[in-house]
């Protein structure tokens, strides 16, 4: 008789490390639990020390050089990695994934509730924590970084002390970047297959069947049917299950080309087109914007003339609105609304040319032109990513530049990013297009792609070239 075993040919390199991450799980637990004590130094510290002076520098002051470290550092570099290399930033070093797994290991172990399944959760959720950070300037001032990112943080813990046993039940539902991360680990080179024909049949003629232990996954993922990159937190455990699940290697972008009409969920397209596109160029966006500036002058010498004072009033909570006067940054009524507005505005022009050319697109082809467009959205996805990374990246320039720092070639590589992102996305949907009835069809739907392409690109163009 012989006993099937995975050891008995040589795996390649990315299955042995893959084979290493499941292996050395105590490792993982103590790299996440250093990244915990790393996250709450950072977010917690400094919202307890003075606002530093205008003449501070980064490593004269610590809220200037956390603020650094976080904003200006780890989440450019976490966006990045996620688009390289999946979700491992969720299953090896998130703070917030690590502690709400673990106290769901001490918590009631409830089921999940049927409404905190429901898809458009991650839409929400990434909508009001944008939204709501920039009316407290969440990037500039440390009580407002905890106060956002604490209360995820408190959040996150809360679900795991009631729902699920060991489980990521608040990562796989409610976690504001959860459906960022899903759409952007489409692109990564890196993923864990599975081999649905050697997890269903391993045995051959003269093997003892072996019944191996089931595989706890923390983000509730069915392993067994998993099909892309979108849900799994690359932790490593399910390596080697069955013989069936190895960590390997595929050309980028190739799940978003071979997205069936199945796969495809329409609050992944809304998050997509109106959250990651729209509000989130939005929030960049505003405080440069001289349009922003001349519609709240305009609104308040209208007020003005009206004998009309109340939205000029600058009485807010920080918590509410930006408010910090001994730095002389006071956000009025009026300056709330105007920033809800703009943001709103710019969602809904920006999302709704770029779903408007994606319906024209699906309309030239054959079948149902909504579910067409839905799917040649995802296509969008490097355009998306690349974006809220030179959107984050802008403020890693702004804390160099006021350390004297300056970067040659800023705005060629910026250029040269979102040229490479918008040929990539144009290559994605021609690649969809690839079983259209024609040539004529296949290159009409495509220019719907570019015209859409040119809308998500328009926007940064301005904040970088124009303004």
């Amino acid at each position: 008789m012989k006993i099937e075993s995975s050891l008995l040919l040589q795996p390649p390199l990315l299955s042995r490390i893959g084979e290493t991450m499941r292996r050395k799980r105590c490792l993982i637990i103590g790299v996440q639990w250093a990244v915990v004590v790393f996250y709450l130094v950072l977010v917690t510290v400094p919202a307890f020390l003075s606002l530093p002076s205008p003449e501070a520098r980064m490593l004269e002051h610590f809220t200037l050089f956390a603020q650094f470290l976080f904003w200006g550092v780890w989440w450019p570099f976490v966006i990045l990695s996620v688009m390289l290399m999946g979700r491992v930033w969720c299953g090896v070093f998130c703070p917030e994934g690590a502690l709400t797994e673990f106290v769901s290991r001490y918590g009631l172990g409830r089921s999940v509730p049927r409404w905190m399944k429901w898809g458009g959760w991650p839409f929400v959720a990434f909508i009001l924590t944008t939204v709501y950070g920039q009316l407290v300037s969440v990037y500039e001032y440390p009580k407002a970084a905890l106060l956002v990112l604490g209360g995820s943080t408190v959040a996150a813990i809360a679900i795991g002390l009631v729902y699920g046993k060991g489980k990521r039940v608040w990562c796989r539902h409610l976690c504001p970047v959860t459906g960022v991360f899903g759409l952007l680990a489409r692109l990564a080179p890196l993923h864990f297959s599975v081999d649905r024909e050697r997890w269903n049949d391993r045995i051959q003629p003269g093997m003892i069947k072996i019944h191996p232990v089931p595989v706890e996954c923390a983000p509730l993922v069915d392993i067994r049917r998993m099909k892309g990159a979108s849900e799994c937190h690359m932790c490593g455990r399910c390596s080697g299950h069955r013989g069936a699940v190895s960590l390997s290697a595929r050309m980028p972008g190739q799940e978003v080309v071979r997205l069936s009409p199945q796969d495809v969920r329409p609050w992944e397209v809304r998050l997509l087109i109106f959250g990651i596109i729209g509000v989130a160029v939005g929030a960049f966006q505003w405080s440069a914007s001289p349009w922003f500036v001349a519609a709240k002058t305009w609104a308040a010498e209208w007020l003005v003339d009206r004998d009309s004072f109340a939205l000029l009033q600058d009485n807010a909570p920080w918590w509410l609105l930006t408010h910090y006067p001994q730095t002389n940054d006071v956000f009025t009524w009026l300056d709330g609304l105007g920033i809800l507005s703009y943001i709103g505005a710019t969602a809904l022009l920006v999302g709704g040319w770029v779903w408007g050319w994606l319906r024209v697109a699906g309309t030239i082809l054959p079948g149902d032109a909504v579910n067409n467009a839905r799917r040649l959205a995802y296509s969008l996805i490097p355009l998306g990513g690349v974006g809220v990374f030179l959107g984050l990246s802008a403020m890693t320039v702004s804390h160099l530049a006021a350390e004297g720092i300056h970067i040659p070639w800023l705005g060629q590589m910026r250029a040269a990013l979102l040229g490479l992102a918008a040929l990539w996305s144009w290559a994605l949907a021609f690649g969809m297009l690839r079983h259209a009835p024609s040539d004529s069809l296949r290159w009409l739907a495509g220019a719907g792609v570019a015209m859409a392409i040119a809308g998500v690109i328009t926007p940064w163009a301005f904040l970088f070239y124009i303004w």
